[in-house]
């Protein structure tokens, strides 16, 4: 490593946080034949390795095997009673966890001329850092660092909403509840969104009561109402307690150690009791620690980091990426951030976020795929549009191996017959969905789509029926 003193290490680009859009980066410019430093104050591979999809998904299959047991007299098939051991369930989530985390550090540790160091950042200048080297044994060891180019890749944590008495409980959130090594008993879901609906309904299947307070009059709040109550359809099915338009306004411990949680409803206050408290109310971005300030990087008003459509800051050589500059926070959307950094940076390339298509599944039992517009956003923005929707029900497959529950529904162009968007609430919902996507990149039509001869019995073939059910104008 060059040094210009002994007291700072020069690079020619740095990244912060080695996330699923920043660690491929790095090893892109080092590549490149940049001397790069890769800064990680925790685990290699962020929040969808180490908190996010992959332990979350891997505990959701859990629950499935659980769920499909207990169906399993449905199908002709008898077993014993179900029981789920939590340290079992947690032990195997981690066994997995370590194991990416593990062939993230290794690609590291392979690339030439980058430096992975364990510290906190901080930013002292435009283009100097500021490095609190992470020490065994506590000593504090600072490290400045300077490099031309710098990529803000720090990622999100659970927010801590503004409750009163929550801090007074001994609250779960996104991350802290994947270690329990027990199931609750009842356990309260503050939040309706896609992280309260995917634990609310693992854990019923865990054995779990749950019930979701949220404050909204639906869940979902980015998805077309049908689409909404057929998500909270199935969750009820599932033994899902959700109430609706309740506001939660106090927290308390009770005397018999449960937690109680009082919200504002329509028919006045109620009060919730249950085992444990998850609070699933969003992300904030971890920009705080950073002293933007010191380099003259703006944010908005919840910390989001600003940038333009090619991911620039204002300051020349600044770049951010992932969930700390706001938008969608998915692992994919900051792996094609990676990507559009690599075009314009390495290959000379004009990419951009402009238009870009957002895909994304949540997964619950059914899966929620989406991509492109809903039938709301549609209308709003002046489409004149048609809509096919067809329940899963209809469809063979899922008839066939015991899973219809939800619908499918895509939004068409009246004009052209292209697909603008899809939202599919059923089995493999995602790859549906994906392979709608395909379909839009491809410009292929409703039509087209309906006429193709797919494998039967496929999910894809439903794609035949959906586009000759049409909903009026």
């Amino acid at each position: 490593m060059h040094s210009d003193t002994p007291q700072t290490s020069r690079y020619d680009a740095m990244v912060i946080g080695a996330g699923q859009g920043g660690s491929p980066l790095a090893i892109a410019l080092a590549g490149a034949g940049m001397k790069t430093a890769m800064i990680e104050r925790d685990h290699v591979g962020g929040t969808c390795i180490n908190v996010g999809c992959t332990p979350t998904k891997t505990m959701a299959a859990s629950a499935h095997a659980a769920h499909a047991a207990r169906r399993a007299a449905e199908y002709g098939v008898h077993v014993g009673g179900v029981s789920v051991d939590m340290v079992a369930v947690r032990r195997r989530k981690q066994e997995i966890v370590e194991s990416w985390r593990a062939g993230g550090e290794g690609r590291l540790a392979a690339a030439a001329g980058l430096d992975l160091l364990r510290g906190q950042a901080a930013f002292s200048g435009p283009h100097s850092l500021k490095v609190r080297m992470v020490s065994p044994n506590g000593a504090a060891d600072i490290r400045s660092l300077v490099a031309e180019r710098i990529f803000i890749n720090v990622g999100a944590r659970p927010s801590v909403p503004a409750l009163p008495g929550l801090e007074s409980v001994p609250y779960l959130d996104s991350t802290t509840v994947m270690e329990l090594d027990v199931v609750p008993e009842h356990l309260l879901i503050v939040g309706g969104g896609y992280v309260g609906v995917e634990f609310g309904q693992m854990f019923r299947r865990f054995g779990s009561e749950v019930t979701l307070i949220q404050r909204r009059d639906a869940l979902f709040s980015r998805e077309d109402p049908d689409v909404a109550e057929a998500v909270a359809a199935i969750l009820r099915e599932d033994g899902v307690e959700l109430s609706l338009e309740a506001r939660p306004v106090q927290v308390e411990a009770g005397t018999d150690g449960q937690v109680a949680v009082t919200a504002d409803t329509p028919g006045g206050p109620k009060t919730y009791r249950g085992s444990h408290l998850l609070v699933a109310a969003g992300r904030t971005p971890n920009t705080d620690t950073l002293n933007l300030s010191a380099a003259g990087i703006g944010t908005d008003a919840g910390g989001n980091i600003r940038v333009n459509d090619r991911l620039e800051t204002g300051v020349f050589g600044v770049y951010a990426m992932g969930d700390a500059k706001g938008g969608p926070a998915f692992t994919h959307i900051s792996y094609d951030d990676f990507r559009i950094l690599r075009t314009n940076l390495l290959e000379g390339g004009k990419a951009s976020t402009a238009d870009r298509v957002v895909p994304y599944v949540v997964f619950i039992d059914p899966q929620l795929g989406r991509v492109g517009l809903s039938e709301t956003e549609a209308r709003e923005r002046g489409f004149d549009i048609r809509v096919a929707k067809m329940p899963m029900s209809w469809v063979a497959r899922a008839l066939e191996v015991g899973e219809s529950r939800g619908l499918m529904k895509v939004v068409v162009d009246a004009s052209t017959d292209l697909i603008l968007g899809a939202a599919v609430l059923g089995m493999e919902g995602g790859e549906i969905a994906a392979l709608l996507q395909v379909a839009m990149m491809g410009g292929v039509t409703a039509s087209e789509l309906r006429e193709t001869t797919f494998a039967h019995p496929t999910l894809a073939e439903s794609l035949n029926n959906l586009f000759k059910n049409w909903e009026e104008r």
